[in-house]
């Protein structure tokens, strides 16, 4: 175990807060249209950070902890990715502003911080008291995957949502954004604008991604200090990624397929390191490295045969995946 003092603990959650309160200021001062120069920018410098922090991890602790770090980081970038196809999925769903994306975008990220923090709290107690738990996170791994291959090619039913249907029924809403604020007063009375209904959709979608990603991530390392800082950095990148390939996201069609396989592969590697620990030594396990390159040429070749299967056929679009087949809507008569 890698011995991590609580000043290092508390100077890494001040870079990601100063981070994030960096974002939650310009969403909030300044909403605008975010173009593609700004974009880039951004997720330069989120990536630039996220590479630099893996620098200095590794020589500070060690190559196997720096790889440990960039494995993490690559996962959870790469299942981020999914997060985005839903992201413009809720915003398609609800007619969210163009000028008020970035906002929404902003306090999904905090929440899914928030919620992460949680889950990798309580899954890294879980893992330190009993070993079995990398053989429950491994078959959660391995069913989730299997779920997502047989649902690739449908999208998460938002409206369906049992938080946003709840919310819907017990809250009053009002007819449109009012200026992005999350509460107003609309004919004498307090409402909800539909901005708050979009900030339930991704939150209640952030959880169930947490779900998979914490123990995905789990998979490459059991320190909670690297796989904070993997989601952190990961996610931290995410909003400006939105606006930077959400042009992009119609064409990786694969894609729910590469990450269907990295999840199961992970998967597979928790179930393995649950048997040599505690059934037989001898029962092989998977080195990070491997799983390093694994997650790699998964994202490579999914990428590309994505791009190639596009060209070929402009007509096709991707789709985020489900873990669970979507209601179809009857045809109107």
């Amino acid at each position: 175990m890698l011995e991590i003092s609580p000043i290092t603990w508390a100077v890494t959650i001040g870079l990601i807060v100063v981070l994030l309160a960096v974002d939650l200021l310009l969403a909030a001062l300044r909403p605008h249209h975010v173009g593609f120069k700004e974009a880039t920018a951004w997720s330069v410098f989120y990536i630039a950070v996220a590479i630099l922090f893996g620098v200095w991890f590794g020589m500070q602790y060690g190559n196997a902890a720096g790889t440990e770090y960039f494995a993490g980081y690559i996962i959870e970038k790469s299942l981020s990715v999914d997060n985005l196809f839903v992201f413009v999925i809720i915003m398609t769903t609800f007619a969210v502003p163009d000028h008020h994306q970035h906002k929404v975008l902003t306090f999904g990220i905090v929440l899914a911080l928030i919620m992460r923090a949680i889950f990798i709290a309580l899954g890294s107690a879980l893992i330190n008291s009993w070993s079995f738990m990398f053989l429950l996170f491994g078959l959660l791994l391995v069913y989730t995957a299997i779920q997502l291959f047989r649902h690739r090619d449908e999208d998460p039913d938002v409206e369906s949502n049992l938080m946003v249907r709840g919310a819907r029924r017990f809250l009053p809403v009002s007819a449109d954004y009012i200026g992005g604020k999350l509460f107003a007063k609309e004919a004498g009375r307090r409402v909800v604008t539909p901005l708050f209904i979009v900030l339930i959709a991704i939150g209640s979608v952030d959880l169930l991604f947490a779900l998979d990603s914490i123990p995905a991530v789990f998979g490459v390392t059991q320190e909670a200090y690297i796989v904070f800082t993997a989601n952190a950095f990961a996610l931290l990148g995410l909003r400006a990624l939105f606006f930077l390939v959400k042009g992009l996201l119609d064409r990786l069609v694969y894609l729910s397929t590469g990450l269907s396989l990295i999840l199961l592969f992970i998967g597979v590697k928790l179930v393995l390191h649950w048997a040599h620990v505690d059934i037989n030594e001898d029962i092989p396990e998977i080195g990070t490295p491997l799983s390093l390159g694994v997650v790699i040429g998964v994202l490579i070749v999914v990428t590309v045969a994505s791009l190639v299967k596009t060209r070929g056929n402009p007509d096709e679009k991707a789709h985020a995946g489900s873990l669970s087949a979507t209601k179809k809507k009857e045809p109107e008569q």
